[in-house]
């Protein structure tokens, strides 16, 4: 994963091999997912050691990472409008603070 980001941020870059190690980065995530799948499918096919008590910690595993997630955006988004809505002292009483250029959504192409 490491060589998937410093092969991206080279290459974004134009530095010499970065093409080369974003791609060795990709091949080996791909390897990775691709081997971890395999063993997942034949312990859970083949050998049978998916039980109910593992595919309830499966289940629930799930259902709090989607809950941290959720709490994540809320609490990103709360002091994103707090901040706007109330600005305080600390910025100067304005938004956004000063020296900060906002992009127009109504700017990009999308």
């Amino acid at each position: 994963a490491l060589s998937l980001t410093f092969g991206g941020v080279m290459f974004m870059h134009n530095y010499s091999g970065g093409g080369q190690l974003l791609f060795l980065g990709v091949v080996t995530v791909l390897y990775v997912m691709v081997t971890w799948w395999r063993d997942i499918i034949r312990e859970a096919s083949f050998e049978g050691q998916h039980t109910s008590a593992v595919q309830d910690g499966l289940r629930l595993g799930m259902i709090l990472f989607i809950v941290s997630e959720v709490m994540f955006f809320f609490a990103f988004f709360w002091a994103f409008f707090t901040s706007s809505l109330a600005p305080v002292f600390n910025i100067g009483g304005v938004w956004p603070p000063a020296g900060l250029e906002v992009i127009s959504p109504w700017g990009l192409p999308l």
